[in-house]
């Protein structure tokens, strides 16, 4: 009986050690989708900008030109390969966070002609990626924080559009997840390059916030291109600040099934402990007991067999 309850003691003490692992994990989980989901936000402004400076340059010329120096000395969609990013994770404890956009990615990049050059944010995400036969141009480690979303953009920018320039793929697109209400989120993918033709002609149409007339300087095909890089930028920013926020959702989602499991568990494990200490005390009662009618007929016995010699 001791070993066993002793047993069971170390798994108590053990599942609430983890317990409070867990929700530690929930707790910085939470934190964290409350800064990425911030930062998107914060995008917003900077986002209108970059619009507004797009529709002006965009009215200088055309949005087709605009369209065509988007792709530079790219070929055409239907002739040019197809350039993607894929954001993942490179931690555990997500669920199905990985799978779900390695799995929409790769029926989507399966849809498209042409070569396909696919760059992955995450290491999870990257062998997921590599089973299933994607040709990975390289793996990215995912950003700790906010502030090391920025250096990653910037590096996923350069190795793109190296290979751009050498007109390996002529369209760019981004995969991720992107939150959704609650601890949900969804694969989504959008189309970076070249830009989308339609789109530019509404941006040509949203009329400038003041009545002062826009100046386009330096001329309006290298601001098109500043404001083009601008607005990868921005897209990719984006795109990376929503998987993550997602991944934290995915994780705090985990967490809570394995904090409502460790509950179940220890109430199992005092449920089993109480009973066998209870079943030990009612053992050492029923010994006592029984001790004490052994000692007590013995005592009666001897008394009789004093009276019957006298």
């Amino acid at each position: 009986m001791s070993d066993t309850a002793e047993s069971l003691r170390r798994k108590i003490t053990g599942a609430g050690d983890l317990r409070s692992v867990v929700r530690t994990m929930k707790t910085l989980a939470a934190s964290s989708i409350g800064q990425y989901e911030k930062s998107v936000r914060a995008l917003a402004d900077y986002n209108r900008a970059v619009e507004l400076g797009l529709g002006a340059c965009i009215r200088e010329s055309t949005p087709t030109s605009a369209a065509a120096e988007s792709e530079e000395q790219v070929k055409t969609i239907d002739t040019g390969g197809i350039g993607a990013v894929v954001f993942g994770s490179d931690q555990g404890l997500v669920g199905q966070f990985n799978d779900v956009v390695s799995d929409f990615a790769i029926k989507t990049l399966s849809a498209l002609p042409g070569d396909h050059k696919v760059w992955a944010v995450g290491e999870r995400v990257y062998a997921r990626l590599d089973e299933a036969g994607v040709p990975l141009m390289g793996q990215l480690s995912v950003p700790n924080s906010v502030t090391g979303i920025t250096p990653l953009v910037g590096q996923i920018q350069v190795e793109s559009e190296t290979h751009r320039g050498l007109g390996e793929y002529a369209s760019f697109y981004v995969f991720h997840n992107r939150p959704q209400r609650g601890t949900l989120y969804a694969p989504v993918s959008q189309r970076l390059l070249p830009l989308d033709e339609l789109w530019l002609r509404r941006l040509a149409t949203v009329r400038w916030p003041t009545k002062k007339v826009p100046e386009v300087i330096r001329g309006g095909t290298a601001t098109l291109r500043t404001l083009v890089r601008e607005y990868l930028f921005i897209s990719l920013f984006r795109a990376c600040a929503e998987s993550l926020a997602s991944e934290n959702a995915s994780r705090l989602a985990a967490m809570g099934r394995a904090e409502k499991n460790i509950d179940e568990l220890l109430e199992e494990f005092n449920s089993t402990f109480h009973r066998l200490r209870q079943s030990g005390i009612d053992a050492e009662l029923f010994d006592v007991t029984a001790g004490f009618e052994a000692l007590m007929e013995a005592t009666a016995k001897q008394t009789r067999d004093t009276r019957l010699r006298a």
